[in-house]
């Protein structure tokens, strides 16, 4: 079983991953007004959580970990939403990302957990 330290540099690691297959995954959307709209959101979000995660890792007391840890889940829950918007649009099918969900999903689990547990 994982230290706290290790699972955070883990969650670090993993949350950056994230990040990058948000950018990776904007790329593939058509280029429309639209389309460039919500790439922006969905970047802004889905790398809003790593960089968020990081920070709260570094946070200055329990109650400052608890506010940050409460920014990384929304920001996921925002991500979450604008792949569903992706989907629902029809610019891709969800096939084509669906480790991308699958993972979102599982962040937002994980700091909705986090958020749950952390003691002020």
């Amino acid at each position: 079983m994982a230290t706290n330290k290790e699972f955070g540099q883990q969650l670090e690691k993993r949350t950056k991953a994230f990040a990058v297959r948000m950018i990776q995954l904007a790329s593939r959307l058509p280029h429309s007004r639209e389309a460039d709209s919500i790439a922006r959101q969905m970047v802004r979000s889905g790398t809003s959580v790593g960089a968020n995660y990081r920070e709260a890792n570094r946070a200055v007391s329990k109650a400052d970990f608890k506010h940050i840890i409460s920014i990384c889940e929304k920001e996921s829950s925002e991500t979450q939403y604008w792949l569903e918007v992706i989907t629902e649009v029809g610019w891709l099918s969800a096939e084509s990302f669906k480790a991308d969900m699958d993972e979102c999903s599982q962040l937002l689990a994980l700091f909705t957990s986090i958020h749950r547990s952390a003691k002020t």
